[in-house]
């Protein structure tokens, strides 16, 4: 089975927070260790090159703001989706 190799990587959390909050980013090395990290507990990997260059922009720690919150609302509309949730089964 072959890897994917992911040059950049930006982890989002989501859930407690009013808005999805940047919780690790990362290049090379630390970008596959987050991939794999997430992989590893069953988190979905999207894979979305605009979105990456605009949350690649803010803090860890920082909330997305509002002009991203449409973007980040498709990929979290698509894993709740996928694992048969609902808004509020995540907390």
């Amino acid at each position: 089975m072959q890897h994917k190799t992911y040059s950049e990587a930006v982890a989002l959390e989501y859930g407690a927070n009013k808005a999805p909050v940047v919780t690790a980013k990362g290049e090379g090395e630390l970008a596959k260790r987050i991939v794999q990290e997430a992989q590893k507990h069953d988190v979905y990997v999207a894979e979305d090159p605009r979105l990456l260059a605009m949350l690649s922009r803010l803090d860890i720690g920082q909330e997305i703001p509002p002009d991203m919150f449409t973007a980040v609302a498709v990929i979290l509309s698509w894993v709740y989706w996928l694992k048969g949730m609902r808004p509020g089964d995540e907390k």
